[in-house]
């Protein structure tokens, strides 16, 4: 009875939950959670959905280079989109969503209904890195959620389940650029 109750309060509360995750690149237009992801049956855990998968070319500070395929949100949208709702600590199979802005920008970060603690990293026109930060979740029913800023403009920034940024190389001294599909 007890774990019908918990499945029913998280499904409610992905129904109720308003989304506005991702970048805070102007005024944010609240959208219902649970036309961000899709139910994986085989876990119920929510994936992003919508987006297209591209790869992340990462090289080190040592020079080594890295591939990650990860989500893309390249428009306003799916910026604001991110990965508000979504409970898949898999990210369905990805290893993170690149935010894409056409013009540098300072905008913040925020977790508001993100289910999932995260880090961020963000990268200059060049791809250079700036600066990252870890997230933790914001639940809708919080008064205030932290903003989180760079240290700089930036044009890319990154978001990975919370601590995979150094294993992925993402990290002072490295470089990023977006490939192709993945």
């Amino acid at each position: 009875m007890r774990a019908k109750a918990s499945a029913l309060a998280l499904v409610l509360g992905l129904i109720v939950g308003l989304a506005s995750c991702g970048s805070t690149d102007g005024s944010v237009t609240a959208v219902p959670a649970e036309t961000f992801g899709k139910t994986i049956p085989a876990s119920g855990a929510v994936a992003p959905e919508g987006f297209r998968a591209v790869t992340l070319i990462v090289t080190r500070p040592d020079g080594t280079v890295t591939y990650l395929c990860v989500w893309l949100a390249d428009s306003r949208e799916l910026r604001i989109k991110g990965l508000t709702g979504i409970t898949d600590p898999d990210l369905g199979g990805k290893e993170g969503m690149v935010f894409r802005f056409e013009e540098d920008t300072s905008a913040t970060f925020w977790m508001k209904d993100t289910m999932l603690p995260l880090s961020v990293a963000w990268f200059d026109r060049d791809g250079a890195f700036i600066s990252s930060t870890s997230m933790e979740p914001c639940p809708a029913d919080s008064e205030s959620c932290p903003s989180h800023a760079p240290a700089g403009p930036y044009r890319l920034a990154l978001e990975t389940m919370k601590g995979r940024l150094a294993e992925s190389g993402l990290e002072p001294g490295s470089r990023v650029e977006l490939g192709d599909s993945c």
